[in-house]
């Protein structure tokens, strides 16, 4: 459309006039023409017309106020309302009419907005003071790795205030590491604030539409040291067992021996006691020269190398792996994992070696499958033993209940596990005699 036509188009306020004053033209014009066309006198001629023209006119601008007040009303109602002021309300002559459904349809709407703003107040409020409270640094960085948020526990962290923070880079902050590596890590390094071992987790959010990467850093140092402290506890006391386990008689056959000959004149089965005495000694050696192999073993399990592997090949392969117990495979869905074959394999033949130990001397069957479940895949294998007695000490390094066991199994099995981002469990069947074990792992 032209300018010129544009800006000949009438207002709402002249067509609602026009348009009363087009409805009134008829009869206006009806009665001027029998009012002049007949014979009266001029001045009732002209007091008529000057009625008549005064009536039309007057009315047609009375039906503009009556549409274009209200119109008026609402579009303030409605500004308030986009101003957040929703203390304003609207009224009508009738509320049952067509305008007073509009004005209360108005005042619901400014209700309900009142409503939501008072709860994303409260909610914001809340995110703030947790944000402030929380003892875990929090950055939130744009596009552009510049910082927009950090919370208190991320000022003390830097030693610095959010004013002197906010619009710095993420290589400023020595945190660009953080923005480029993995979602979750653990990384040891030394702010102005501290220094020590960290834990990150980084995930995306929005605000205002655009995106920020959100950076949740965690002061590790002191749970990782009662944690290693605890683990050094644990094998101080499984190492101090095996020891004197294979220390003690060899001391006490050493010392008999040595009193054998001590002696003037030796007995005449002297060589007999000799020879068994030292073959207890060498006995107690290879085993405690086993339990040092099983836990440098344990101790230099290598990273994964990941590359997609096929579930259903994976439990296949391991299940021909165990002759002595017939192993069923049920078959699951066509699901593929990114794993190190070699250890996922070796996971899978030991939990199938155990069920099949179990399942042995109470004459039972071993039963391998798996599923999917949600973003991960769950594989088990479940046997018909006489199950668990206690499940404390089940992933506790060289602890084993079988006769010439190694106890690192299971644990060598759960560190390939987690390994993998994943986890193994292992318990009771609830449907009768047996044990599950659950290897879970990201499909």
């Amino acid at each position: 459309m032209p300018p010129a036509a544009k800006r000949a188009r009438l207002s709402h306020e002249g067509r609602i006039v026009l348009l009363a004053i087009l409805a009134g033209l008829p009869g206006s014009a009806t009665a001027l023409a029998i009012l002049w066309t007949y014979g009266f006198s001029g001045k009732t001629q002209w007091t008529l017309t000057a009625l008549i023209l005064g009536a039309w006119l007057g009315f047609a601008f009375a039906v503009r106020e009556r549409v274009v007040f209200p119109l008026q009303t609402l579009s303030n109602l409605l500004a308030a309302l986009r101003e957040g002021d929703f203390s304003v309300r609207g009224r009508s002559p009738r509320p049952d009419d067509a305008l007073g459904e509009v004005m209360r349809e108005v005042n619901t709407l400014g209700g309900t907005l009142r409503e939501q703003r008072l709860g994303a107040m409260e909610a914001t409020t809340l995110l703030r003071t947790v944000m402030s409270e929380i003892d875990v640094a929090i950055f939130a960085f744009d596009e552009r790795q510049r910082l927009r948020l950090v919370n208190r526990a991320g000022e003390r962290l830097m030693a610095a205030r959010s004013e002197r923070l906010v619009g710095q880079t993420a290589a400023d902050l020595k945190l660009a590491a953080c923005l480029e590596g993995p979602w979750q890590s653990t990384f040891q390094a030394a702010f102005p604030g501290g220094a020590g071992r960290w834990g990150v987790r980084r995930t995306r959010i929005r605000e205002k539409g655009l995106p920020l990467e959100l950076l949740v850093i965690s002061d590790l140092t002191e749970a990782l040291s009662e944690q290693e402290l605890q683990a050094w506890q644990r094998l101080v006391r499984v190492l101090g067992h095996e020891l004197n386990n294979s220390l003690t008689p060899i001391k006490s056959i050493a010392g008999s021996l040595e009193s054998i000959l001590a002696r003037e004149s030796l007995p005449d089965d002297w060589r007999d006691d000799m020879q068994r005495g030292l073959s207890v000694i060498t006995s107690r050696s290879e085993s405690l020269s086993r339990f040092v192999g099983a836990y440098a073993r344990l101790a230099k399990l290598p990273r994964p190398q990941l590359r997609p592997l096929s579930v259903a090949d994976c439990v296949t392969r391991a299940a021909r792996f165990e002759t002595r117990v017939p192993v069923q495979v049920e078959s699951g869905p066509p699901v593929t994992v990114q794993g190190d074959p070699d250890q996922i394999e070796q996971v899978l033949i030991n939990l199938l070696r155990n069920a099949a130990d179990a399942s042995l001397g109470a004459g039972g069957a071993v039963t391998a499958g798996w599923r999917r479940d949600g973003a991960m895949v769950e594989i088990r294998v479940q046997d018909e033993g006489q199950g668990l007695l206690s499940t404390a000490n089940l992933f506790v390094p060289f602890f084993t209940t079988k006769p010439g066991g190694s106890g690192i199994g299971l644990v060598l099995s759960r560190q390939i596990a987690e390994a993998h981002s994943g986890a193994l469990t292992l318990e009771n069947r609830a449907d009768g005699h047996g044990c599950i074990a659950r290897l879970r792992l990201p499909a």
